[in-house]
């Protein structure tokens, strides 16, 4: 069970010289001259605090042995704060605001999707001589065109859209806890697809999407792959079966112990993925990348946590747009290693491209972590990373966090923000209040507690003519933001936009 060698001397060496060695003490053993395979397992609203590999309450034991065996960071950030946004721009590794994907689509699904303007990771690799393909939730495009299939994958097992049931068949001992809009994200609505067609599938959702990977790995064991398992756990509606519901009976609220029981489910996941590698020999020949999409939600009746930052889903804040990021590749990293360096989503794309042996595309946003990772280099991955959310938007250098956000002076009830969006072509202006002008150190106050941007209006400044620069690269946005929300964050009423 052998890949193809890399095409080209240059390639070959470039990937030997990679491992050569390793800072941390852990001297790492030569690469194989060979295409890897990479892996990217993406989770759907799993907060930053949520998970025992990130210090949380849920036990996940198989991404602590993923973490173990690699690379885990703890500055690693998404592009969007939510989840259609930040999948586009996994995809295509530049910022969605390149391309006017600022904003969820909200029932906009079918008409657009992912500019096709945009060359996704899956189109590279698959040039590149790999096989792809994508299990789980796409949710950027369901139109002409759009399709998982017309963006570079070999075959699509998942859904569409944003959300949907996990369990159609229900049995004694399974659980859900009902949150506003799952009305909304039923099977009938979302269904899932096999390739194009919907498919009455009976399993829970993580374990069928968990199989699909691991048959795929099988079928392609003698050939470079590409496989993004964007599951779908732990975002609404929360259902969990008997075998991970029974984990948990000490949880008293039906809320945690249902969303924990997901994130379970969603371990035992990540721990069979390794499993079918190291059953099929591949464990040493694959690169596998784990995160989130975006922080998880602040509407699930304190289901979650993203402790201990500051926001949710859908907001600036860390606890929005920090994410537990992991990179495992054995003989081409260093195991153990804890990374404190921001790094990005946007990276996966040139990271997996030159893992492939291909030229990395230019205009790109996200940078190649292998020859930033191998080795003593400890300089900055990112010295900057900016977001924009209509009139709201943030920058993160060094230590510094500028947030500008609109005020308000009234709160929605954040429970019904699933169901009742905003009428379509309602533009995101700066608001009559005007705007906060926040800056956190997140070295001294990660929680983002502390606002002291009257006391460096030198940073605010800087920070200001950098998001300038930034923003002159990225367009008008492709459609209106539809949850247009008022919240209190950290005691000031806040105007968001997703």
């Amino acid at each position: 069970m052998t890949h193809r060698l890399i095409a080209g001397l240059a390639a070959a060496a470039a990937l030997l010289g990679l491992a050569a060695c390793a800072g941390g003490g852990q001297q790492v053993t030569s690469a194989p001259a060979r295409q890897p395979n990479v892996i990217v397992i993406l989770a759907d609203d799993l907060g930053y605090g949520d998970t025992s590999a990130y210090g949380g309450p849920a036990p996940t034991p198989n991404l602590e042995a993923l973490a173990a065996s690699g690379v885990k960071f703890t500055n690693a950030y998404v592009a969007a704060a939510v989840c259609a946004p930040s999948r586009a721009a996994l995809m295509s590794g530049r910022s969605p605001t390149r391309y006017g994907f600022e904003f969820n689509p909200v029932g906009r699904d079918e008409l657009t999707g992912l500019a096709l303007t945009e060359t996704t990771v899956a189109q590279l690799m698959k040039r590149a001589g790999y096989a792809t393909a994508m299990v789980g939730k796409w949710h950027i495009g369901q139109a002409p065109g759009y399709h998982p299939l017309d963006r570079g994958f070999d075959s699509y097992f998942g859904l569409q859209g944003g959300a949907t049931d996990y369990i159609t068949r229900p049995a004694d001992g399974d659980i859900s806890a009902k949150v506003y809009g799952d009305a909304q994200t039923t099977r009938a609505a979302f269904p899932v697809y096999r390739g194009r067609q919907p498919v009455d599938e009976p399993r829970y959702l993580t374990e069928a999407f968990t199989e699909e990977a691991r048959g795929f790995i099988r079928a392609n064991r003698d050939r470079p792959f590409f496989l993004y398992l964007a599951y779908n756990a732990p975002h609404t509606p929360l259902q969990a079966t008997k075998k991970y519901a029974d984990r948990f009976p000490d949880i008293a609220s039906p809320y945690k112990r249902t969303y924990t029981a997901m994130v379970s489910a969603l371990d035992d996941g990540i721990g069979e993925v390794m499993a079918e590698l190291r059953a099929q020999g591949l464990e040493r020949d694959t690169v596998v990348i784990f995160l989130s999409d975006n922080g998880c939600a602040g509407y699930i009746n304190g289901g979650c946590t993203n402790a201990p930052l500051e926001g949710a889903k859908a907001t600036p804040w860390e606890g929005g747009i920090r994410v537990p990021f992991v990179i495992a590749a054995p003989g081409r990293l260093p195991a153990g290693r804890v990374d404190d360096r921001m790094v990005s989503s946007l990276d996966i794309l040139p990271t997996a491209v030159a893992l492939a042996g291909a030229a990395i595309p230019a205009r790109l946003d996200g940078v190649d972590l292998f020859p930033r990772l191998a080795g003593g280099r400890r300089g900055d991955i990112h010295p900057a990373l900016m977001w924009r959310m209509g009139p709201n938007h943030a920058v993160r250098e060094g230590r510094w966090k500028m947030i500008v956000v609109n005020k308000s002076e009234t709160s929605d009830d954040l429970s019904r923000i699933l169901g009742s969006p905003v009428p379509d072509g309602v533009q995101a202006t700066v608001g009559p209040l005007g705007q906060w002008v926040l800056l956190y150190d997140l070295q001294t106050d990660p929680g983002e507690t502390r606002d002291v941007a009257a006391d460096h209006p030198e940073v605010v400044r800087r920070l200001a003519a950098r998001f300038t620069v930034w923003d002159r690269g990225n367009v008008a946005p492709m459609f209106t933001s539809r949850r247009q929300v008022q919240t209190v964050i950290g005691g000031r009423g806040v105007q968001l936009f997703n």
